[in-house]
């Protein structure tokens, strides 16, 4: 039988190896600039908190099932980012985000209600001159959401002599009619004042009435919390101001819903140099982006989110088919891939007013984590003595290819964190030290058929690559049937549980790879070496007496 493919250039595998290693390591000290530490769990140091409140338009309590879908989502926006280890639970009639570490931000992004409505522009105007007559507008490419640097139609024009800096309130558009914000009433709850602030902004910035709108955009103040935020009325015009706040916007009413946006997703436009978000439409979203971009060829539609305008593109040509378009701003990678992720995963049921961020201490410390590695270090410990004691050099084989293993999932984890956000808890630990003992498995598999050839009569040199042959399927197999078992374990578990599914299931890969690169080509250089040849040093000369004890016995037979 010959030698398994692959088998007769050992040390080509184990440069592949050393290469992969080589970049991996080069990532985590030459890019990002975090320490080459892998991320921390809250369990493990702590994290930020978050509390959101429910603001319903009409001041009532949300249903459980509103708050459980809720929850729902902003799970899924976590796992949308990568395994970060957040925890999201209800309190009563809260939601409570808690993620590691003390940046709260991440948090409150989880917490964007994300009502994406398409409405299109019927007046915009600069926030800082709101008095003056705008110029036109740049044309954007068709399709694309590029927000123009002036505003987009005519206001009413400022008397001559009006300064360029903001306005006195007596020289804007009809003072007169410029709502103004009643006092506060002593005894109503935060609930029930939320109601009435929500109930306020729409009497005005939603009004039907053109003078009503013209004061409105006068009025409004882009610096200050939007009172509207998630709870504007689709089937009404809306007045508002660009995410920025550097424009103030007249829109009509929606032409389409976010929730016929089937896919999101970010990526860099490199002709532009500027990064972009991707949207897809479902089937009736895009015959209604068609209709619309042919409507409203050069005028602007505006992409409207948490009733705060993201883009205002102009419409070149149309009908725009396809089901397809983008919206750029002032974006960068981050929080392009954020808003693609907010948007993927659809909107929440409620609108929450996000409480300041708190930090709170590790439910299990540092103290846990160094005992789970000790505990994890003994138990490595005697598999490899147990190893080297029974299979002597190839218990030596067995520790370096651990080490390999141990190197390559400590760099991966380091990178896991800084691109995907993982974080590394006592679950997650837990599954890192059951692969890494599993990788032992295979090695254990391999030697078993090594030994079955050299039954046969074979040499140490010869038995390699043909019990390598034997063992490999088996180890896929094995190995399989473990990822397979971490792949449905994360796709059903919640919480820690799912840290625990996914080191598993990057160990099980880890173990293939180290496998194929590592252990079989260092016991294929060894058995060509005269000195870890000798039965004394690799332990296998009971298995020679056996082969000619056998053949021993069938020589006899055959004379007889």
């Amino acid at each position: 039988m010959p030698p398994s493919q692959g088998s007769a250039h050992p040390l080509r595998l184990l440069g592949v190896y050393a290469a992969l290693l080589a970049v991996v390591y080069a990532l985590v000290f030459f890019t990002g600039d975090n320490s080459p530490t892998p991320k921390l769990g809250i369990d493990l140091q702590g994290g930020t908190r978050v509390t959101l409140s429910p603001r319903t338009p009409d001041g009532s309590t949300p249903s459980r099932d509103s708050l459980q879908k809720a929850q729902e989502i902003i799970e899924n926006r976590v796992n949308g980012l990568g395994v970060s280890g957040s925890e999201v639970v209800i309190d009563g009639s809260n939601l409570v985000i808690t993620v590691p570490g003390e940046d709260g931000q991440q948090a409150r992004a989880l917490a964007t209600t994300a009502k994406m409505y398409i409405r299109p522009v019927l007046q915009g105007v600069l926030a800082a001159s709101r008095g003056t007559t705008p110029q036109s507008p740049q044309a954007a490419e068709p399709g694309s959401a590029e927000e123009p640097e002036q505003a987009t139609a005519p206001a009413p024009a400022a008397q001559p002599g009006t300064p360029q800096a903001t306005p006195a309130p007596q020289q804007r558009v009809f003072p007169a009619q410029a709502p103004t914000q009643p006092p506060a009433e002593p005894n109503l709850t935060p609930t029930e004042a939320a109601a009435k602030e929500i109930q306020e902004a729409k009497a005005t910035r939603q009004s039907t009435d053109p003078a009503v709108q013209q004061a409105a955009m006068a009025a409004l103040d882009c610096g200050k919390a939007d009172p509207l935020a998630g709870n504007d009325d689709p089937n009404l015009p809306l007045v508002t101001c660009s995410t920025d706040g550097t424009q103030v916007f007249l829109l009509d009413k929606s032409r389409i819903d976010g929730q016929e946006i089937k896919d999101a997703s970010s990526g860099w436009d490199q002709q532009q140099s500027r990064h972009e978000v991707y949207l897809e439409f479902k089937s009736g979203g895009s015959d209604a982006w068609a209709t619309l971009t042919g409507e409203y060829i050069g005028k602007q539609v505006a992409f409207v989110l948490d009733s705060q305008v993201v883009s205002a593109p102009t419409v070149e040509s149309g009908p725009q088919y396809g089901g397809s378009t983008r919206i750029t701003g002032t974006f960068n990678a981050e929080t392009a891939k954020e808003l693609a992720n907010t948007l993927k995963y659809g909107s929440l049921p409620l609108s929450f007013e996000t409480s300041e961020a708190e930090t709170v201490s590790a439910t299990l410390g540092l103290a846990s984590l160094k005992a789970g590695l000790i505990a994890g270090a003994i138990g490595l410990a005697v598999v490899l003595l147990y190893c080297l004691a029974y299979y002597r050099m190839l218990g030596f084989i067995t520790g370096l290819s651990l080490v390999a293993s141990g190197v390559a999932v400590y760099g991966i984890m380091v990178l896991l964190g800084r691109w995907i956000g993982f974080t590394l808890d006592l679950a997650g630990i837990a599954g890192l030290i059951i692969g890494i003992g599993m990788t032992a498995d295979s090695f254990v598999v391999f030697f078993e058929r090594i030994k079955d050839e050299m039954r046969e009569g074979r040499s140490f040199r010869s038995a390699v690559p043909r019990g390598w042959q034997r063992a490999r399927r088996t180890i896929l197999s094995g190995n399989a049937v473990s990822f397979i078992a971490a792949a449905v374990l994360y796709n059903l578990a919640v919480g820690q549980v799912k840290g625990f599914a996914f080191t598993l299931g990057l160990t099980t890969i880890l173990d293939v790879v180290v496998v194929f690169l590592v252990t079989a080509p260092l016991v294929l250089l060894a058995s060509r070496t005269e000195f870890w040849s000798k039965p004394s040093v690799n332990g296998l000369g009971a298995i020679q007496q056996i082969a000619r004890e056998r053949k021993a016995a069938q020589a006899a037979l055959g004379k007889a």
